[in-house]
């Protein structure tokens, strides 16, 4: 993708961190790896991390170390990774598939031979090797778009999948076929977040850096992995930070 002109943009703009990923977004949008439907998401998804103080909020920390517990342990973990991913973090996500001993797939909805090739070539640009979901030969059941199709040897023999920017129906689909899942969403009510094993309310561009730092905190520490574990709750979880948000609000309309 071409690269940004950071000095258009000044840091000392109060948005200068939001702006630097629109603008991601909008060269990945221009080269053919972002779809408009991203753009969208990618825009109600901001509006969820303006309710969080676009901050890493306690339980997002709690969500991630339990997560990164979940891929140490797993026995064939995999992240899959769509447009907006590839245009946001793709260095982060090779980190992290390194980090994990992760493989990576490619899963799009709006999928053309043409986008899979070119986040591949990102993510190959990045550092990756061998990154699935190019030519396709199992599909998962239920779904009956193109989310559906996957690499055998990927998503469809995986134990544990890391689902960023998701979308519910796969996230379930999954559930179905026994696999657990990690989500990271910024709406703690929408249905990814409520069918994920694990769920990660925060920001991508952040959450992938504090999944890397955990994963090396516990990677030689089998007793924080299970506390990291237990102390996890999915549902008392997403209602906190609904109930941080709900405060952020009240104290924002109070001024």
């Amino acid at each position: 993708m071409p690269m940004i002109d950071m000095t258009v943009i000044p840091k000392s703009h109060p948005r200068y961190k939001s702006l630097i990923l629109r603008e991601r977004l909008v060269e990945g949008f221009k080269s053919g790896v972002v779809v408009p439907q991203g753009l969208i998401a990618q825009g109600r998804g901001e509006m969820f991390d303006y309710l969080l103080g676009e901050r890493t909020v306690k339980e997002a920390r709690i969500a991630s170390r339990a997560a990164a517990a979940l891929l140490l342990v797993a026995k064939r973990s995999v992240l899959s990774v769509n447009g907006n991913v590839a245009a946001l973090c793709p260095g982060e996500v090779v980190g992290l598939a390194q980090a994990a001993s992760a493989r990576i797939e490619v899963g799009l909805f709006h999928r053309t031979d043409e986008r899979v090739s070119k986040i591949i070539k990102i993510l190959e640009d990045h550092g990756a090797k061998d990154v699935l979901g190019f030519l396709p030969d199992a599909e998962i059941p239920g779904i009956e778009h193109m989310r559906g199709i996957c690499s055998r040897e990927g998503i469809y023999s995986a134990d544990v999948v890391l689902v960023p920017l998701e979308d519910g129906d796969r996230v379930e689909a999954l559930g179905r076929m026994g696999k657990k899942t990690i989500a990271i969403d910024l709406n703690p009510m929408s249905r990814t977040s409520r069918a994920a094993t694990i769920t990660i309310v925060d920001e991508v561009t952040r959450a992938i850096p504090e999944l890397i730092l955990n994963i090396e905190e516990l990677s030689d520490d089998s007793a924080a992995r299970k506390r990291a574990m237990a102390r996890y709750d999915r549902d008392k979880n997403l209602a906190s930070v609904a109930e941080s948000m709900s405060k952020n609000l009240k104290s924002f309309m109070k001024r």
